[in-house]
């Protein structure tokens, strides 16, 4: 079923109100995860030399970016929920873009490397080959974008206030090397856990051309 135009209005207004609504609590809840496995595996691929510049794509309340800027990094957030952008640039100092996941305004060949953690499984599978596409050019020849997303049956729809979309390993492989990209690698986490006790699939890609 293709959804219409409205529909994806509907889908970005209300995934971010359910995120300005809950920011605090969201903040609170996550300030204490531990990505760095994550962060290493972006990081570990960049080609060049040191500082990179990196976009957190979904930065929530800037928590990577403090990372990402403390390690030396020119580290600029995007996000669509605006108490979000608010709260990233004020605990990151960084620069904070306040932008629709679905209607992105990026620069041409501007960074080395994205960090998209938990964030681009809220794209609609009909709209995703345009918005890896976008994120593919704003990447410098060669840059490298990391993501990790729920995984699922490639299935979509709503949950609790969120839309997402859930692929397994082979449906997300499709998307992104259609899109420009080769595997670098993936893992699913949390780590050390049975398969069926690590939720979240983890993939590291290099934009092709």
């Amino acid at each position: 079923m293709t959804l219409s135009p409205d529909t994806l209005r509907q889908i970005s207004d209300l995934t971010r109100t359910h995120y300005q609504d809950s920011a605090e609590s969201f903040r609170e809840g996550t300030a204490d995860h531990d990505v760095s496995q994550n962060i290493a595996a972006l990081l570990r691929h960049i080609e060049g030399t040191e500082p990179f510049t990196i976009m957190d794509f979904g930065c929530g309340p800037g928590r990577d970016l403090k990372t990402f800027s403390g390690l030396g990094h020119r580290a600029v957030g995007l996000d669509g929920t605006e108490r979000f952008v608010e709260m990233a640039r004020d605990d990151s100092g960084c620069e904070v873009w306040h932008q629709d996941f679905l209607a992105l305004d990026l620069p041409d060949a501007y960074f080395d490397g994205i960090f998209a953690n938990a964030v681009l499984f809220h794209i609609p599978a009909q709209e995703l080959p345009r918005v890896l596409g976008q994120l593919r050019a704003t990447l410098k020849p060669r840059g490298v974008l990391f993501c990790s997303n729920p995984r699922g049956d490639n299935q979509e729809g709503w949950n609790r206030g969120r839309y997402g979309s859930y692929h397994d390993l082979a449906a997300w492989r499709d998307f992104m090397t259609t899109a420009g990209f080769e595997e670098l690698e993936h893992y699913y986490r949390p780590t050390g856990l049975p398969l069926d006790q690590q939720p979240w699939l983890a993939s590291v890609w290099r934009r092709v051309g």
